[in-house]
């Protein structure tokens, strides 16, 4: 049995101090795993419902059986493994700032890195999602530049409004939209994890910039409070023509 708490891993990053951790749910006996950058979690093991909505949505409705997605935040992978739940899927690239947190995947440290590992069709690459995103010619693909995909999914950033760094907020924005949807083939789609409530305005602007835009809301219990949380996945389509 693993120990009460545990300190993974601990590395300095050009975006600050990024510590990996296990501890153990009294309540379930299960292990936790948490990933802090600074003083700021970024991310918990023992709520993961949205970024698991996040995987499949996106792929919903989609035509063809040879699918090519981008995802934008590994972390601790349950977006990457739920979108390889759909059998349509041909390739899956997964993009991270953070070389630390692919190295954990690939040693195995973190669970669900062997669930990726083993999948022929996932390949993980050490990048900007967000520089990445501002240049369509070169792309989120460093061995194919220029590729554009049947699906972008994003979960880096906690919401459109609350970015982990300032310039990430340009993506946000009409024009930042605008260019995101240029990696996207002709009828692809965006979809955008939040961990708040839809905001309307984001969903116009959203809209406005691919040809159609909606947010879908995930509602699960948070023990930890008391109540309900309530998050969103933002989901837009690029309008038909050339891809």
């Amino acid at each position: 049995m693993s120990p009460l708490f545990a300190e993974l891993d601990y590395q300095v990053t050009p975006f600050g101090t990024l510590v990996l951790r296990r501890r153990r749910d009294l309540t379930t006996g299960d292990d936790i795993y948490e990933i802090k950058l600074n003083d700021e979690f970024l991310m918990s093991s023992k709520f993961t419902a949205s970024e698991q909505v996040l995987g499949r949505v996106a792929l919903e409705g989609l035509p063809g059986n040879d699918l090519r997605i981008a995802v934008g935040g590994l972390g601790l992978g349950y977006t990457a493994v739920a979108a390889l739940e759909n059998p349509k899927v041909r390739s899956m690239l997964v993009i991270d700032a953070l070389g630390p947190v692919i190295e954990w995947h690939q040693s195995g440290l973190l669970p669900l890195g062997k669930v990726l590992a083993a999948d022929k069709r996932c390949r993980l690459v050490q990048g900007d999602f967000f520089a990445m995103a501002a240049s369509p010619e070169t792309g989120f693909d460093p061995l194919n530049p220029g590729s554009r995909f049947d699906a972008i999914l994003l979960d880096i950033d906690h919401s459109p409004h609350e970015v982990l760094k300032p310039s990430n907020a340009a993506l946000y924005t009409f024009e930042g939209l605008k260019k995101l949807s240029e990696h996207l083939l002709a009828g692809g789609v965006f979809a955008l994890w939040s961990n708040n409530q839809e905001d309307a305005a984001f969903t116009a602007v959203l809209g406005a910039a691919f040809g159609e835009a909606r947010a879908e809301a995930v509602v699960f219990d948070n023990p930890l409070q008391g109540r309900e949380a309530r998050q969103c996945i933002y989901l837009a389509r690029k309008a038909g023509g050339a891809g």
